[in-house]
């Protein structure tokens, strides 16, 4: 991997952690904390980890479910009314919580509003009511797949409707409490400033921009439920072994329905992908957004799951492959 990692000849760093069944086995980093220093990362090194946020999202959802607070076939508009603004909306064809989190509610991914990446995260409720009016549907709620970003953000306010706590707190004592998650956040302070990978946006072309990463240090407007989590491969450990059951933060019988793919979906069900390929049976997710990218795999059968993240965007090294062949080398060994 180091090898790998100096010939993309960026000075950024990628850093892994190793899950069997109950425990972590193994962890590493490689490469650097910043591109102007030789300050080596480490697996306590923080990253954002973008779209893995909808993984806690969706717990969240799963938990009230289970608790009897709300049903995942309820619609939405009945906790988030200004949701029939969107653009296309039709009443009989309500969209349902079950919708916004497996990416079958028909929205489009982002809405069309100017600095809708704007604003810090304690302000993004209002961030968000104000695209609800820019944002389309471009399918039947239920009729296919649309991945949207705005939809989990929606789903985060809807949650926040629902219980009468702002969601961010509801991360905070549902998810990061209970598992001992000390490690993760939606803001830094100066302090966790200095643990963290400095981000690298990089394209195809060879292109790099430090700044827009930095820019995003100051919050992504609407985006807080769907992407607006940091952490690291020692603390999101904790998550995904919670979502191996140990601990569990729901039933079994409501971690089931998260694997369910709905009839109009397309491998992903409530919070997760779902994969099986090659013999292995694999769950999880990953996030990408300017100079970072993510990903954690587990692998129900075997027991072992990998988390890997990194601070840069395009590179020879593709996460996902790396963790797919990783895990089937891990399972084929024993």
């Amino acid at each position: 991997m180091s090898a790998r990692l100096n010939n993309e000849h960026l000075h950024a760093s990628i850093s892994a952690v190793i899950i069997k069944n109950d425990r972590i086995i193994w962890r590493s980093a490689y490469g650097y904390l910043n591109r102007d220093s030789d300050i080596p990362a480490d697996s306590n090194t923080i990253y954002r980890i973008a779209s893995i946020t909808k993984t806690f999202t969706a717990l969240l959802l799963m938990q009230l479910v289970q608790e009897g607070k709300l049903k995942l076939d309820d619609p939405v508009e009945k906790y988030l009314p200004e949701i029939k603004k969107v653009n296309g909306y039709e009443i009989g064809e309500r969209i349902t919580f079950r919708q916004l989190a497996s990416h079958t509610a028909g929205l489009e991914r982002e809405p069309h509003m100017a600095n809708s990446y704007s604003g810090t995260p304690d302000e993004w409720e209002n961030s968000l009511l104000r695209c609800i009016p820019y944002t389309s549907l471009i399918s039947k709620p239920g009729e296919r797949f649309s991945y949207s970003n705005i939809g989990y953000a929606l789903l985060g306010l809807a949650l926040s409707r629902a219980t009468g706590i702002p969601y961010v707190d509801m991360v905070k004592q549902r998810i990061l409490d209970p598992l001992h998650m000390k490690d993760t956040y939606f803001s830094l302070s100066p302090a966790e400033k200095e643990r963290l990978a400095q981000g690298i946006a990089n394209d195809s072309l060879g292109r790099i921009n430090t700044k827009l990463p930095e820019k995003d240090l100051r919050g992504r407007g609407y985006r807080v439920p769907d992407g607006g989590l940091y952490s690291t491969p020692t603390d999101l450990s904790k998550l995904v072994l919670s979502l191996m059951d140990k601990p569990p933060l729901v039933k079994p019988v409501y971690r089931s329905i998260m694997r369910e793919v709905p009839p109009a979906g397309k491998n992903y069900g409530i919070g997760l992908m779902l994969l099986e390929r090659r013999g292995l049976d694999l769950e999880g997710n990953d996030g990408a957004l300017p100079g970072y990218t993510s990903t954690f795999i587990i692998e129900r059968q075997s027991g072992y799951a990998v988390i890997l993240m990194r601070n840069y965007n395009v590179g020879n090294i593709n996460l996902f492959t790396a963790a797919f062949a990783l895990l089937r080398e891990l399972k084929n060994s024993e």
